[in-house]
């Protein structure tokens, strides 16, 4: 399978659609996720165009991981967590749906199930006010 330069988050990447950022150095991007499965959801993902795992150099999967474990502490801090949830999924047979790597970072609360993928798109409201939360937790 090859890289498609039009999936969204290649699109984000470029400016084309908006999103909710958190974090952004030289090689990653971290931003919400708008359909989250708890609050604070975010994802992380490379700037090199990769589709998965399969097909990322080992020096920017480790940007990623990097950016994704700031991501993780800042997270917990910023929404009172029990607990963080890092998933990556790869290729259709491995529950991957956006076909550029990323990396779910989501903060959890014991007893708290996380919603079902792709079940609610949260409100832009929602979503500035969690952004806020976790860039002032990066900050601090």
């Amino acid at each position: 399978m090859t890289y498609d330069t039009n999936n969204i988050f290649a699109k984000i990447l470029r400016g084309e659609i908006p999103c909710y950022k958190v974090y952004e150095d030289d090689h990653t991007l971290a931003f919400l996720d708008i359909m989250p499965r708890s609050p604070g959801h975010a994802l992380v993902i490379p700037k090199a165009p990769a589709r998965n795992i399969l097909d990322i150099s080992a020096d920017d999967f480790a940007h990623v991981a990097r950016t994704a474990h700031k991501i993780a502490g800042a997270a917990k801090r910023a929404f009172n967590a029990d607990g963080i949830t890092v998933q990556q999924f790869n290729e259709q047979a491995g529950g991957q749906a956006v076909f550029h790597l990323h990396m779910h970072v989501m903060p959890r609360s014991a007893g708290v199930a996380l919603l079902p993928p792709m079940s609610n798109k949260e409100s832009p409201k929602v979503l500035e006010d969690n952004a806020t939360r976790l860039i002032a937790a990066l900050s601090g």
